[in-house]
């Protein structure tokens, strides 16, 4: 398998996640979104991907985009270790989360959008992160309201088995930190992210251990 990646990209960085936890072997290729104008929107990544976004994950004669229909993929292809609970309710509220990142969150905080305010809107410094971080509050209180409501939370967001949440949790909590929100009112969000640091398949996805880090 390869993987078309960016260090910094939480989606990625999900992918990162299974792919480590199911042990399954893989080549990183980088793709710089920031280099030689964004090493995403050239037309090689294009034909590959033509949303010229990252994660796309190739297997074999199958290039696919969208890390959420990625981690479906290894999901179905390599069920073990289990990604996703063995209950159709269990399922539904880990992808409930999941997606309440995946879906809600990270639109209005992808590195396109955070460009086209700079540079097309012409908004500040100030308030393009002013604007992260309403958005990152707005969403992550909506995942510790789901999170502490629940007497399904355990040690991660659905018991004690990883899931697709905690696998877009933790990259979420990664970017609000690089922007500096306040987590002060998130605490089971906080929980969890310090018990899933604790693998080493968390450990080996971070940003920081990608081959094209900075």
């Amino acid at each position: 398998m390869k993987l078309y990646s960016y260090f910094r990209s939480s989606a990625a960085y999900r992918v990162r996640i299974a792919l480590n936890l199911k042990g399954l072997a893989y080549e990183t290729v980088p793709v710089h979104l920031m280099k030689d104008g964004g090493q995403q929107l050239s037309d090689s990544y294009r034909s590959l991907n033509p949303t010229a976004l990252v994660p796309t994950l190739v297997d074999g004669d199958l290039a696919v985009g969208q890390s959420m229909a990625i981690l479906e993929y290894l999901e179905e292809t390599h069920p073990s270790p289990a990604l996703l609970p063995g209950d159709a309710k269990g399922r539904a509220r880990v992808r409930a989360i999941a997606q309440t990142i995946a879906c809600d969150i990270h639109p209005l905080n992808n590195l396109r959008v955070l460009k086209y305010l700079k540079h097309q809107m012409g908004v500040d410094e100030e308030a393009k992160n002013a604007w992260y971080r309403h958005w990152i509050a707005q969403g992550l209180a909506a995942v510790e309201a789901m999170l502490a409501a629940s007497s399904e939370t355990g040690r991660y967001c659905h018991g004690d088995q990883v899931t697709f949440a905690d696998l877009c949790l933790v990259p979420q909590l990664f970017n609000a930190r690089r922007f500096g929100c306040d987590e002060s009112a998130f605490p089971n969000i906080v929980r969890i992210d310090a018990a899933c640091a604790e693998l080493a398949a968390f450990q080996q996805a971070a940003p920081s251990n990608q081959p094209d880090s900075e």
